[in-house]
């Protein structure tokens, strides 16, 4: 396989990650990710092993190395060493919101329907012009947050 981002990592910064290792001082992952890094530098030094291998040997997957080399490359090595962080999700129901949902699921079904469905709520509530949007995924966490069955 053809690898997008090689590594080549220069003297300095084999030594920093090295440093880095042997200090013992720093969090778990940042050890193990320069490990992992220091194992896949095609530079001179470096043993260049495949990602394969050093995933095998970190219990970890091939693509774990892969976007780790990919950070490293276009970020540098200190925020290759930090692990990536959450994207923010906006809740799209409120607690108003949540009460319309659950008094619309509580209800009787439409006609012609023998009961409510989860992607039928969701349109229900975008159709009363509650929410702009909404996924049959979060209707179904919400209403598993209440314990509400609709069967």
């Amino acid at each position: 396989m053809n690898k997008k981002y090689i590594i080549e990592l220069t003297i300095e910064e084999r030594k920093r990650l090295e440093e880095l290792v042997d200090a013992g001082k720093v969090a778990k992952h940042k050890i193990r990710y320069a490990e992992m890094l220091l194992l896949v530098d095609q530079g001179d030094a470096g043993p260049a092993w495949p990602d394969e291998r050093v995933a095998k040997a970190f219990r970890a997957h091939r693509t774990t190395i892969e976007r780790l080399r990919k950070r490293l490359v276009e970020r540098g090595p200190e925020e290759a060493l930090e692990r990536q962080k959450r994207r923010n999700y906006v809740c799209k129901l409120d607690g108003e919101a949540e009460a319309h949902l659950i008094a619309l699921a509580c209800s009787e079904a439409p006609a012609g329907r023998h009961r409510w469905t989860l992607r039928l709520l969701a349109e229900s509530m975008v159709e009363l012009n509650i929410v702009p949007e909404l996924s049959y995924a979060t209707v179904r966490r919400t209403l598993k947050k209440t314990s509400l069955s609709l069967g």
